[in-house]
């Protein structure tokens, strides 16, 4: 008897440490766009740019990604006030909206209030964050930061005071930065980090899980792995460099053929960008070959009555086989069909949402690793 009580605190402690936040897939930016007919007015003026995050300047980065639609709420200060934010994996800073911004980004978004918080502190550090069209200016501050029930007490984030346009038809009010705090703007150490540190979490790894297409389903799991959501074994694949959660790749096939990323290249997973996308040449060899055309957007539209007949595209990475069927990287929508590959004209790939929510990922800190599962 007594060794079944055990057994049972046992879990019951475990299962408190598990912490789970709910992800809203929530309308895109696009969408929005498109149900104002501006959107392809907005996208000649502000061209994708899913590298800009990634240009290592000393300031953190973002990039304008219309597509990104996976967003949760986190509370910041005592009392608490929620904002929505993006998790991404792609960054390393938290940031949202203070009511000390005029910017037109704002206005439309939840602003925090210092005055409201009494556990609030100035940092005295401006902040500057870069994007693929502008950028996002302010100060850090540090507060109590909640996230999935887990506090985190004297969190420095940063809190904007100007803001890019393009922000102002994103759903989510900020970004709450998961990768390395070796890429974080003044040093700061990230969220997940704090948690690690102050040992809030039973094991330092979180997992995330997209779903394809319900707005419900989709989580972050803070210091835990939810096995209903993948089938089969977990594939651990070390980490090449611990900045952004970057591996190596080996190969992008299709029925057997390199199509590209030939002779093994970099690439980065990436909760916080819609699109798989790689190198300029690489991108429109793997359109091209699964029979899309490249529209003035530089958007690769296909017919969508050709999905079924087109072939499933292979990443290896690290001599493991991930495989993407056209189901799972065409978009469709009432405006037609296009894939998700995208060019970012950088050596360096991006796995972004288009492959998370085929393969459940696991995020590794203290081994260093990620590890894939097929999502459910």
């Amino acid at each position: 008897m007594m060794k079944w009580l055990l057994v049972l605190s046992a879990l019951v402690a475990f299962a408190e440490c598990f912490h789970t936040i709910p992800l809203i897939k929530g309308k895109t930016a696009r969408e929005a766009l498109q149900e104002k007919g501006i959107w392809e007015e907005y996208r000649k003026e502000h061209p994708y740019n899913p590298m800009a995050k990634f240009y290592q300047s000393g300031t953190e980065s973002m990039t304008n990604d219309a597509d990104l639609s996976y967003y949760g709420v986190i509370s910041i200060g005592t009392p608490p006030q929620s904002f929505s934010v993006i998790f991404d994996t792609g960054s390393s800073n938290l940031w949202i909206p203070s009511v000390f911004c005029s910017s037109q980004a704002c206005q439309n978004h939840r602003k925090f209030n210092p005055k409201q918080s009494s556990t609030f502190k100035w940092e005295n550090k401006p902040l500057s964050i870069q994007y693929g069209t502008g950028s996002m200016t302010g100060y850090l501050a540090s507060d109590t930061v909640e996230v999935g029930g887990i506090s985190v007490a004297n969190q420095v984030f940063g809190l904007s005071q100007t803001e890019a346009a393009f922000l102002a038809h994103m759903a989510a009010d900020g970004i709450l930065g998961l990768a390395f705090q070796t890429i974080a703007s003044d040093d700061v150490v990230p969220v997940f980090d704090m948690m690690v540190q102050e040992r809030l979490v039973s094991q330092p790894l979180f997992s995330v899980y997209l779903s394809s297409n319900s707005a419900q389903g989709s989580e972050v799991v803070f210091g835990g792995i939810d096995s209903s959501h993948y089938t089969g074994q977990i594939t651990w694949i070390p980490l090449s460099s611990a900045t952004y959660w970057q591996i190596n790749m080996d190969s992008v096939t299709i029925n057997g053929q390199t199509v590209a990323c030939s002779g093994g290249c970099q690439a980065i997973i990436d909760t916080g960008t819609s699109l798989i996308v790689g190198p300029n040449s690489d991108i429109s060899n793997i359109n091209s070959q699964v029979g899309a055309s490249t529209n003035q957007y530089g958007e690769a539209t296909v017919n969508c009555q050709d999905i079924q007949s087109m072939p499933e595209v292979t990443f290896t990475l690290n001599g493991n086989a991930f495989t993407i069927p056209a189901s799972a990287y065409v978009s469709q929508s009432s405006y037609g069909c296009s894939t998700g590959f995208g060019q970012g004209g950088q050596p360096l790939w991006i796995l972004g949402d288009v492959f998370i929510r085929q393969y459940y990922a696991i995020f590794d800190s203290s081994t260093q690793r990620i590890g894939l599962a097929k999502s459910v």
